[in-house]
C-alpha cells in the first residue's frame, strides 16, 4: 500500500544513514522526495541512486536554506512532509567540553533544525507534518553525551511547544528518538577504531535487544508518522532504541 502517494517530502541530510533510508522508504510509499545536504558530491550520488531530486544546502547557512526553499517552491509548489534529519554527533566529556564543539552541536542539532522548520513553514501545506530526528540521548545520561543530549532535549521541547502552536493549521509535528543505529555518523566523531569499538560494545551491552538498530527501522517509523495512519498523533516522541530507554544506566 502506498501510504504517501501524491505527497511531496523534503528530507534534510538525506544523502546517508537514516536520511537516505527514509528517502528510499518515502519513495517506495509513493512520495516525491527531495533531499538536501551540504556535500555536493554525496547529495548528487544519493539522488542519482534513489532516482530523486537533490539540493545542496547546509543547515548552518540560513541563506542556503532560503535558497533551497525557493527552488523547491518554484518546482513543486507546497510540500506535505518535512523530515528534519540533519544532525551531528560529537562526544565530549564533562569538564573537557570545547566552545567549538558546543557551538557545532547546538548550531546544527538545534538552531539548524529550528530554522529549517521556520524557513519551510510558509511552503508546508496546512494539514502537513514535520518529523524531527532527535535521540534517546536526550534522556539516557550516557557518558560523553551531555552537550549532544542537551541539543536533542532542546529539540524535543521545541517539538512539544510547536505542536500546540501549529495545530490551528492542522500541521502535526513529532520527534523520533533513535537509540544506537548502525550509520556512518560514528565514524565522523574523530574517535579511533579502538574507541569506537569500546563505545559500541558498551552501548550494545545496555540495549535489551542486544544489537544496534538499522536505518531502515527508523525509516519505517518516520513513514508511519508522516502518513495518515498517524493522523491523531502530534507533539509525541517515539523511542526506537531496542529498549535502551528502560535500561539507561551507564557506568563511567
Amino acid at each position: 500500500m502506498s501510504t504517501l502517494k501524491g505527497r511531496i517530502a523534503v528530507i534534510t541530510g538525506g544523502n546517508s544513514g537514516i536520511g537516505y533510508a527514509t528517502a528510499k522508504k518515502f519513495k517506495e510509499e509513493g512520495a516525491t522526495v527531495i533531499i538536501t545536504g551540504r556535500s555536493k558530491e554525496k547529495v548528487e550520488l544519493a539522488a542519482a541512486e534513489l532516482g530523486i531530486k537533490g539540493i545542496i544546502a547546509d543547515v548552518l547557512n540560513l541563506s542556503a536554506i532560503d535558497e533551497a526553499v525557493g527552488l523547491i517552491a518554484e518546482e513543486f509548489g507546497k510540500i506535505d512532509i518535512l523530515f528534519v534529519n540533519a544532525g551531528v554527533f560529537i562526544p565530549m566529556p564533562v569538564g573537557q567540553s570545547t566552545e567549538d564543539g558546543f557551538d557545532n552541536l547546538l548550531d546544527i542539532n538545534f538552531k539548524g533544525a529550528v530554522f529549517t522548520i521556520e524557513k519551510f513553514l510558509p511552503i508546508l501545506k496546512d494539514g502537513g507534518n514535520i518529523v524531527n530526528l532527535s535521540s534517546i540521548n536526550a534522556y539516557t545520561g550516557m557518558p560523553n553525551t551531555a552537550v549532544y543530549g542537551a541539543s536533542k532535549a532542546a529539540l524535543n521541547a521545541y517539538t512539544r511547544a510547536a505542536a500546540t502552536e501549529l495545530s490551528p493549521r492542522k500541521i502535526r509535528i513529532n520527534a523520533l528518538n533513535p537509540g544506537p543505529i548502525a550509520t556512518p555518523i560514528f565514524s565522523k566523531t574523530g574517535m579511533s577504531e579502538e574507541q569506537l569499538k569500546g563505545m559500541g560494545d558498551m552501548m550494545q551491552d545496555r540495549i535489551p535487544l542486544k544489537r544496534y538498530g538499522r536505518p531502515e527501522e527508523i525509516a519505517e517509523v518516520a513513514a508511519f508518522l508522516a502518513s495518515d495512519k498517524a493522523s491523531f498523533i502530534t507533539g509525541a516522541e517515539y523511542n526506537v532504541d531496542g529498549g535502551l530507554n528502560v535500561n539507561p544506566i551507564f557506568a563511567v
